[in-house]
């Protein structure tokens, strides 16, 4: 198994989740998410991407982001939950044919970046190198985000510190065309998938459009009031697209 990732709760607790951030970040960018998680019953594990929180990569197709991760499934190891956030989201989708095929897995997408055209993928990668040359300060990411909490600005910061440079021009030139909400076709049996969108007031990453319907196991919906980083603004509400048992009467 790689050795950058971060972990919460006990490896022997009877559920397991797998969380996988989004570009620019790391695996500390779930810390709210995998707390609510632990309190649940869960083990949780959240990887560092290729090219994130100091790891070298010079391939980043999202083929190699999903090998990358496959080690997280050897000795027969299963996930009850599986999330991905904005890049996490397709990364996610190309991981559903690697999943155990007797396994009941509840897969939740959160504002992932599913369908880019070729004009905003020149100027996210454009954004994105130029946010890695000029860090925000937490108190900045403070400053321009009330709703997010002192430790989720530190962990911004953190994480946009940490990408290789190269990272932007190499995700962004390696996946041309970027189209990927047809993955959310023909989801295996044993998945059921939901889609976490942000309000379009907010942010421009994901639409409600973008995600493909009528189909089964498929559930997606958008929060009201939410920007692009649900997990550090609601995560409540991530929470509450995780099965959990029911309390006894």
């Amino acid at each position: 198994m790689t050795i950058s990732a971060y972990q919460w709760g006990s490896p022997n607790a009877s559920r397991r989740a797998l969380l996988i951030h989004g570009l620019t970040m790391s695996s500390n960018s779930w810390e709210s998410v995998a707390q609510l998680l632990v309190a649940e019953g869960f083990f949780v594990v959240a990887p560092n991407l290729i090219g994130h929180a100091w790891r070298r990569g010079s391939d980043y197709r999202m083929s190699v982001f999903a090998e990358d991760l496959r080690s997280y499934f050897g000795m027969d190891t299963s996930y009850d939950v599986i999330m991905g956030h904005s890049l996490g989201g397709p990364i996610v989708l190309s991981l559903l044919p690697f999943l155990p095929k007797n396994k009941e897995t509840t897969v939740i997408l959160v504002d992932p970046v599913l369908e880019l055209s070729e004009e905003r993928l020149e100027r996210s990668q454009k954004q994105f190198l130029n946010d890695i040359m000029n860090v925000k300060t937490a108190d900045e990411h403070m400053a321009e985000n009330p709703a997010w909490s002192r430790s989720d600005c530190v962990l911004r910061t953190l994480g946009v510190s940490s990408c290789d440079r190269t990272v932007p021009e190499g995700l962004f030139r390696h996946n041309r065309p970027w189209s990927f909400s047809g993955l959310c076709k023909n989801l295996p049996a044993n998945v059921k998938l939901t889609v976490l969108v942000s309000d379009p007031k907010f942010s421009n990453r994901c639409y409600l459009e973008q995600v493909p319907r009528d189909v089964e196991r498929l559930d997606a919906r958008v929060l009201t009031g939410v920007g692009h980083w649900i997990q550090f603004e609601r995560p409540d509400a991530i929470m509450d697209a995780v099965p959990l048992p029911r309390a006894r009467l």
